[in-house]
């Protein structure tokens, strides 16, 4: 493969001055290197009211997504799930640069941005596969209404502020437990430091395959945070007496009206997302670094032993 059969999306956030100077660099690095640099359809009108795209191919337009090498991510977490859904339909690793807040998903900091287009041109990276969730409604009827997935969480949540959703939660085709609460949310270990997270819900390490289930604000004794298996079928039926109609949401960009009676089933998707990692390193560090965790008198391993 020659350097210019190599191309390179760019997923930006393009109503940040920061975020499009920061594309505009690394066009330029991805062109220097002879590679060929492509933007979404989706970014495309906005991308080119403030710089030139000459040279610069649109996906779906002049180029497929089985011929993407990477996508380059600049901006937060919403922005990488963003481009998680861009690339849905292959097998393209994504590389986000954090021009946001907390960019738990992100790679990197702006700061290395330079570095991190030259690591991508000579492919000095790794692939992480993580679990994603395939998510489908049923209707009362038992018909299929709705199918997507979600990198982060499915959640199940009433639709009016002022009532109750009344559900009941089945794990593997036996029901656990029956209640009313403000929603309920199913999350991968990815996601776990998302809504789960703020949700009370446990985070999970990501070489850990398992799922999350918390309820919110729940009426019920038994409404704890749940961890299950992977491969486990998580349902929650929204019941007939419920008074108004629930939503759910999927990494808070796709969702669909429950209206009562309907089930919304979670398992393992067959499809992971992939995320480029220039710095491999331990998640413990991740967490305090992007948290701010206190961690002032470790004394470190005995012996510095591994």
């Amino acid at each position: 493969m020659t350097p210019s059969d190599r191309r390179i999306l760019l997923v930006v956030h393009a109503r940040r001055d920061d975020t499009v100077h920061a594309a505009e660099r690394i066009l330029t690095a991805v062109r220097s290197a002879g590679a060929t640099p492509v933007v979404s359809a989706e970014d495309r009108p906005e991308l080119a009211e403030r710089l030139s795209l000459e040279g610069v191919q649109t996906l779906g337009v002049d180029v497929g997504i089985d011929d993407i090498e990477l996508a380059i991510v600049l901006g937060g977490d919403g922005t990488i799930l963003r481009a998680a859904e861009v690339v849905r339909g292959g097998t393209v690793p994504i590389l986000g640069i954090n021009m946001g807040h907390v960019g738990f998903l992100a790679e990197i900091e702006r700061d290395d941005m330079d570095d991190a287009v030259r690591r991508v041109i000579d492919r000095d990276y790794v692939v992480e596969e993580r679990l994603a969730l395939a998510v489908r409604v049923l209707d009362a009827d038992d018909e299929v209404i709705f199918e997507t997935w979600a990198l982060n969480e499915a959640t199940v949540e009433k639709a009016s502020r002022e009532r109750m959703l009344e559900v009941v939660m089945e794990v593997d085709g036996r029901p656990l437990s029956s209640f009313g609460c403000d929603g309920i949310v199913v999350a991968s270990p990815t996601g776990s430091t998302a809504y789960n997270f703020s949700a009370g819900g446990p985070v999970i390490w990501p070489t850990v395959e398992a799922i999350a289930v918390v309820p919110l604000s729940a009426h019920a004794l038994f409404a704890r945070p749940l961890v299950v298996s992977p491969d486990a079928m998580v349902a929650i039926e929204v019941l007939e007496r419920t008074s108004g109609s629930g939503i759910l949401w999927c990494d808070g960009r796709r969702s669909h009206e429950l209206p009562p009676g309907a089930r919304v089933m979670v398992r393992r998707s067959s499809r992971p997302v992939r995320l480029a990692r220039l710095h491999p390193a331990a998640f413990t560090d991740r967490l305090v670094r992007k948290f701010r965790l206190p961690v002032t008198g470790w004394r470190g391993m005995p012996g510095g032993a591994a």
